[in-house]
């Protein structure tokens, strides 16, 4: 599910005109319109506090991209057929350090969601606290069910553009929906074909074997276990004998599945496009990943395989009694109805593993019932974070363990939800990591834009 609708609350009058601005300029952008209209409406107070930001124009600046690249992808297929497809680079915010943010493929991509994924990666980075901007791309080619030549040739074109725009101290993409470890490795191949450099920090999510870094494939989904046990612990509680409800069967959702099983929680569900599985007695996750990365198979296959799931066809993966839920999959897939019932059932925490999955209204529903809610911005940041830690170690020429790069993933987490916590309380609003994610991020970029002058 997708935003389609563009009707929207009032803002207060230091940031409407801004918004205001963005309708007219982004008529037919509706997640964007809906990532920019979340960050403005929360961010008021930190405007009262710093009118120097709105003297400097930082809200006008912050929502306009540095630079938008997009351009035609034209490759052959298995058949001799010659084939067209749109890429996208948006460049959003380069103020705290070079571009960063992933490549996804998937034939839902436009505009409007590589914008909105940027800009949320703009204050998503920012929070990590490790000096990288804020960029999203990708195309609408659609690797599924393509062949690995197919494929090949595919990012072969992609990067025969892409490339004069990206580079270590420029530009720095990874991978996302659609884009795995198959991908990157054409990617890179290319970038290193045409460039004549075997330039390692300029994409991240490689191989182990050549200059990946551990535990980035595993990241984003562990961040947002973690994240959910740094909000779970301010309550003094603990994942342990928890039911974790998880969407998704891609990266996120898997490695998310890996670590709340390891935190002591039973993770009870996976999805796709088709459906969910639920099954009481704790996810197989050797089972899920043999049937989505080896054989990329439907998740009805799952329930075939184990007797003690079952699978529902359609629905909704939310109407599963859970106690944490980690939405996995893609942008706005938790409707309020979803939200009621979730909280109907008992959810104690929903911790974001995807890009706003959530619509604004169930974010609202979940804020009002006291369920401890923790934006995508803030619980999906481990991704990018372990991304930054490949940079360092490409930069340095080191390979870190298994277990230090773990570490400090976990100690990168608990940063991040310190921030949004203690920014939500300086403002007033205690416990809404929404807000204090947003203001966290918002005032480090802020006060960069602020300190570089009007470029």
């Amino acid at each position: 599910m997708t935003a389609t609708h563009t009707e929207f609350h009032p803002l207060t009058a230091s940031v409407q005109p801004v918004f205001d601005t963005v309708l007219a300029r982004s008529p037919h952008e509706p997640e964007f319109q809906q990532a920019v209209h979340e960050v403005l409406g929360t961010i008021a107070p930190v405007l009262e506090q710093h009118p120097e930001y709105v003297e400097a124009g930082i809200l006008d600046r912050i929502v306009e991209p540095e630079r938008q690249i997009m351009f035609r992808v034209p490759w052959v297929d298995d058949a001799g057929k010659m084939q067209v497809n749109r890429g996208y680079r948006i460049q959003f915010s380069s103020v705290l350090g070079p571009y960063k943010g992933g490549l996804r493929f998937h034939p839902s991509v436009n505009l409007s969601i590589i914008k909105f994924l940027g800009f949320e990666q703009i204050f998503k980075n920012a929070l990590t606290g490790q000096g990288i901007g804020g960029a999203k791309g990708g195309s609408d080619f659609d690797p599924h069910g393509k062949s690995d030549a197919e494929v090949m040739r595919f990012c072969q074109s992609f990067m025969s553009e892409l490339y004069r725009h990206l580079g270590e101290h420029t530009d720095v993409p990874a991978g996302d929906i659609g884009v795995g470890g198959r991908e990157i490795g054409y990617l890179f191949g290319s970038y290193r074909k045409i460039t004549n450099r075997h330039e390692s920090g300029m994409f991240t999510g490689k191989g182990t074997g050549w200059g990946g870094a551990e535990v980035r494939t595993e990241a984003t989904g562990y961040g947002a276990v973690f994240f959910a046990q740094e909000m779970l612990a301010v309550h003094n509680e603990s994942l342990d004998g928890k039911r974790v409800g998880i969407s998704g069967s891609g990266n996120v959702a898997i490695y998310a599945i890996q670590k709340a099983t390891q935190l002591g929680a039973t993770a009870v569900t996976a999805s796709d496009s088709s459906g969910y599985v639920v099954d009481d007695a704790g996810i197989d996750l050797d089972l899920l990943r043999q049937i989505k990365e080896v054989e990329r198979g439907r998740i009805v296959e799952y329930a075939n395989r184990r007797s003690s799931a079952r699978f529902v066809e359609g629905g909704s993966v939310w109407e599963v009694p859970v106690d944490i839920a980690v939405p996995s999959a893609t942008q706005n897939e938790v409707s309020l109805a979803d939200a009621e019932a979730l909280i109907a059932n008992g959810v104690r925490a929903v911790s974001e593993g995807a890009n706003m999955p959530c619509v604004p209204d169930a974010v609202a529903a979940f804020q009002q019932a006291g369920v401890l809610f923790a934006p995508g911005k803030a619980a999906n940041a481990g991704g990018v974070a372990t991304s930054a830690l490949e940079m360092s170690q490409n930069a340095s020429r080191q390979r870190w363990s298994f277990g230090d790069s773990e570490n400090k993933l976990r100690e990168i987490m608990a940063d991040i939800h310190d921030a949004a916590f203690q920014a939500a309380d300086k403002y007033e609003v205690p416990g809404d990591y929404v807000t204090g994610a947003n203001i966290a991020g918002f005032q480090r970029v802020a006060t960069a834009m602020l300190a570089q002058g009007v470029i």
